[in-house]
């Protein structure tokens, strides 16, 4: 394996990358719109623990999707060994947490489960448009890099805050979910804030340092 030449999988990729990305915005707009509806109408606390998003006509439809996706989105771990690339823990960890978590957090309808979907759809949106960008060799700013990178980070305080708002109102009795999904839920979500972030000073502050003294 380690002698093969890697394949280019150019195009396959671009095409993958932008199958996923328009997926992704559709999930997005769709989502986002049913709970900024809920959130103005209702506001904030049913917004996270209503559970209509589960079986609502348009709703439900993108949240099995979602949930779905989790499995052929497995096909970016096999595009990286493909060609050769460095298959990070941060990959492979959050690509299989995540389908873990969605498929066991599914059949309960648990609280927040709306936001949390719209906030990966969003940030995958972003995520897959740059990589279909750079895939098809698009000379992209390395800010546009860190922006995707921040808006994962944005993600998983965002996901931290809601799971603390789940369990504060379900000591209240308004918020449908259990101890043992919320720990499971602040655990991943913890643990992808501290991966990114490591991420995001090696990837970035770290390089920009070197080539500061290089200099």
């Amino acid at each position: 394996m380690k002698q093969r030449a890697k394949f280019e999988l150019r195009k396959p990729l671009v095409l993958w990358s932008l199958s996923l990305a328009v997926f992704s915005i559709l999930g997005a707009v769709r989502t986002g719109a049913y709970m900024l509806y809920i959130l103005m109408t209702k506001g904030l606390k049913q917004s996270v623990c209503d559970q209509s998003f589960y079986n609502g006509p348009v709703s439900k439809f993108w949240a099995y999707a979602f949930v779905l996706s989790k499995a052929p989105e497995l096909g970016d771990t096999i595009f990286i060994i493909l060609r050769k690339q460095k298959l990070i823990f941060l990959h492979w960890y959050h690509h299989i947490t995540v389908l873990l978590y969605s498929w066991y957090s599914y059949k309960d309808m648990v609280a927040g489960g709306g936001w949390f979907m719209t906030m990966n759809y969003g940030v995958h949106a972003v995520m897959y448009t740059y990589y279909a960008l750079r895939a098809a060799g698009f000379q992209l700013s390395r800010k546009f890099a860190m922006f995707v990178t921040l808006t994962q980070i944005t993600q998983m305080m965002v996901g931290c805050v809601v799971n603390y708002l789940v369990f504060s109102w379900m000591q209240q009795g308004q918020c449908p979910s259990h101890v043992q999904n919320i720990v499971w839920s602040s655990i991943m979500y913890l643990s992808y804030f501290v991966l990114f972030c490591h991420f995001f000073f090696q990837a970035y502050m770290a390089r920009a340092r070197k080539s500061e003294k290089a200099n």
